[in-house]
């Protein structure tokens, strides 16, 4: 990983009885993104029935790469998403310029921002 990725970590809460529709709408981002967004390196999604969540881990190129999500994948989906479920907290990991967190403010994310310090991959 170099200090250009950026790792995006969070939870949407579905209403209740629409955890099946949220698992829904997200496999239908993570087919765009594997499609349209060369720099979306990899999409977790992660069900949890007891919360009525999930849980979703974007792995981004760089902020280029997570501009374009916003701007395309994210804005396309997200007025549906907020129909169904409530977005937790965000949590972006790595370098995101300012111009992307007013970007995160404006629609409401919740968002939280800290940069890389130390670790490794194999």
């Amino acid at each position: 990983m170099d200090n250009q990725h950026i790792t995006v970590i969070y939870k949407w809460t579905a209403n209740p009885g629409k955890l099946d529709e949220l698992t829904a709408i997200y496999a239908e981002v993570t087919k765009a993104m594997e499609q349209n967004e060369p720099g979306a390196e990899a999409v977790h999604i992660y069900a949890s029935e007891e919360e009525n969540a999930l849980y979703v881990r974007d792995e981004f190129k760089d902020a280029g790469a997570l501009g374009f999500h916003l701007q395309s994948t994210a804005a396309a989906h997200f007025p549906s998403l907020l129909e169904i479920a409530v977005p937790e907290p965000f949590f972006f990991f790595g370098d995101v310029p300012q111009e992307l967190k007013d970007a995160t403010e404006q629609m409401q994310l919740g968002a939280e921002f800290a940069l890389h310090t130390s670790g490794f991959d194999r």
